[in-house]
């Protein structure tokens, strides 16, 4: 028994384990984010036009009425590919990650390993989506901008330069990386807490079925709650691409401390909880499939020979 798991252990911190975990985000965050884009579409428009597009139902129709459904799908290889890049980044670091701070920080209680872990992930997720996401973000919200990435790049680069694709890298980071430290560990505790409270059975001992019941139940809460810590860096984000203020500090003096958290919150409910719960379950079926088990928990401390990359 004890040799099986010391192989198990081996395995959880090999490359070939993180490299099955950068594809599955991947995979799993690129075609999610895909399927969601007229929902995207929407909610951007509503943070920068909150008059115009004040409600769900009203905002689809000024959209279908004023631009045609095609307008809905604006952006789709920004989402694809920006959020499939940042999606690898973040689940195949923050796996590293967790098994690097477990065992150079061995005496540390198990949040704050989570809370290290997914910031340090985030940090150079957000770096890869920041250029995808300026562009997306203006072709979702300026008609005339450019049709997709190959003219939208180019554009950016002629008018603003390399710094043009990062210009929204802080308040990207302020929206993420609570987001992604609060998702992560509320995943993982929810977890711990679903197979300790409700099932009352070791994860080992449940079917591959019950695990990836657990990943979508754990997936749902920690969207929502990551959601709603997140809402006020995003409507900032916002207007900060489509120019309506030159700065983090204009931005939420014109939004209003009550816009932050208010506006486009519903739509990102419904957006990001059923977007986080499907990454998790694509992410985790991915690794089933490969041979390994569901996610949640931490490890005991491995040789740090194992953490190359």
């Amino acid at each position: 028994m004890t040799r099986v798991k010391t192989k198990l252990d081996d395995d959880l911190s090999s490359p070939w384990f993180y490299t099955v975990c950068t594809m599955g985000g991947m995979l799993s965050a690129g075609t999610t984010h895909l399927a969601i884009t007229p929902l995207d579409v929407l909610k951007v428009n509503m943070q920068v036009n909150p008059l115009k597009y004040h409600s769900i139902p009203s905002g689809f129709s000024t959209l279908l009425r004023e631009h045609g459904r095609s307008y809905l799908w604006r952006g789709w290889s920004g989402k694809l590919l920006g959020y499939g890049v940042q999606g690898g980044c973040r689940f195949g670091l923050y796996e590293y990650f967790k098994t690097l701070y477990s065992n150079v920080l061995p005496n540390h209680n198990r949040t704050s390993i989570y809370f290290l872990s997914s910031a340090s992930a985030q940090v150079f997720a957000d770096m890869a989506l920041c250029p995808f996401e300026a562009i997306k973000v203006r072709i979702q919200t300026q008609p005339l901008f450019a049709k997709g990435l190959l003219d939208g790049f180019p554009r950016v680069y002629r008018s603003e330069g390399l710094a043009g694709f990062h210009r929204g890298l802080f308040p990207l980071w302020c929206r993420n990386l609570p987001f992604s430290m609060v998702m992560f560990s509320t995943f993982e505790q929810s977890v711990e807490f679903i197979y300790q409270k409700i099932i009352q059975k070791r994860k080992q001992d449940c079917s591959k079925a019950q695990q990836l019941g657990v990943t979508c139940l754990a997936g749902y809460t920690a969207g929502a709650v990551g959601t709603v810590i997140s809402n006020p860096a995003d409507v900032v984000l916002s207007s900060l691409y489509n120019n309506k203020a030159k700065n983090v500090l204009q931005a939420v003096r014109n939004i209003g401390f009550v816009g932050l958290f208010t506006r486009s919150l519903p739509v990102r409910i419904t957006i990001v909880g059923p977007v986080i719960t499907l990454q998790w379950f694509f992410y985790d079926a991915i690794k089933v499939l490969s041979g390994f088990p569901t996610s949640g928990g931490v490890r005991k401390p491995v040789d740090a020979t194992k953490l190359s990359l």
